[in-house]
């Protein structure tokens, strides 16, 4: 593993490690977590079509920007619920870039901005 791949995985291990803690704080019961914890991977789905549709609708899902946008939005209206969704999303983004599974290239599922899958 490179150096910079090492820092990446590093600071995916420390996000996910927050999104843990802070959500065991919420109080909203790990039933919840383990029922949503790879639901972002329904993202996948544009690959049914072919790589380029699939590699944009799963890195929409799996980069920062959803989650942290409903965090705001819990934030501002207080919809309950919100909080502990958005730390489970975030979980998973965090959990998926520390074992390797990258953003996706359009160019194969297994192609990411950390590698290759499986090399």
């Amino acid at each position: 593993m490179n150096k910079i791949n090492f820092i990446l995985k590093s600071e995916a291990f420390a996000f996910f490690v927050l999104a843990v803690w802070l959500y065991y704080t919420t109080n909203a019961g790990w039933i919840l977590f383990f029922i949503l914890l790879l639901t972002p991977d329904f993202f996948m789905i544009g690959y049914l079509k072919n790589s380029k549709l699939g590699a944009m609708i799963y890195n929409i899902g799996h980069t920062y920007t959803a989650p942290l946008i409903l965090l705001a939005i819990f934030l501002v209206f207080q919809i309950s619920i919100l909080l502990p969704i958005s730390l489970i999303w975030i979980a998973h983004i965090s959990m998926d870039r520390m074992l390797g599974y990258g953003l996706k290239l359009d160019t194969n599922f297994k192609d990411t901005n950390l590698g290759r899958i499986g090399k």
